[in-house]
């Protein structure tokens, strides 16, 4: 008995194809990875974050962003509840939020508009460095708020920061 509900606590495709909610909170289904699901997430969100700054205007992408965080706390607690783990791996939409701050900041306050390879490079590293280290107050929502708020809610802490650190070292870049 207590393998068949290990089995109905742990992620399956077959599951996450059937239900929206987990669909959207792995990220269509990045979030399965057996290898870093958080770093394919975070990858997988790149293609969405590049639509999102090259052809909506800053307005549509702060609205993105708002429908992202409602999404994802909606989608994040029903994953949580049906994989039995409120920050469950495979949650990864908190990432895809996490990773447009984090690119976004750089791109609307130093007019990145060329977005070359460098800036999704450096968008991307910093994003994972700080969701990785957590540091405050992304490791307060980390650490006590176990609820769906929090997993979004570390992310965004670690997407400003990510995002804050992006737009000197872009800027030094570009003088090299």
């Amino acid at each position: 008995m207590s393998d068949i509900l290990a089995n109905k606590k742990s992620p399956q495709l077959a599951r996450v194809l059937r239900s929206p909610a987990l669909l959207l909170a792995s990220w269509w289904g990045t979030g399965l990875s057996p290898w870093a699901p958080g770093t394919i997430g975070s990858l997988a969100a790149l293609p969405f974050c590049a639509v999102c700054l090259l052809y909506l205007p800053l307005w549509a992408v702060c609205g993105v962003m708002g429908l992202l965080v409602a999404v994802g706390v909606w989608s994040a607690r029903i994953a949580g509840d049906a994989w039995g783990q409120v920050d469950h791996g495979a949650i990864v939409i908190d990432e895809v939020l996490g990773q447009l701050l984090a690119v976004a900041l750089p791109y609307y306050v130093i007019g990145y508009r060329g977005a070359g390879l460098e800036f999704w490079i450096v968008g991307f590293a910093l994003f994972r460095l700080f969701d990785i280290s957590k540091p405050w107050p992304a490791s307060y929502f980390d650490q006590r708020m176990k609820t769906a708020w929090g997993v979004m809610l570390d992310d965004v802490a670690a997407g400003i920061w990510a995002g804050l650190l992006a737009i000197p070292l872009l800027w030094g870049l570009a003088l090299l």
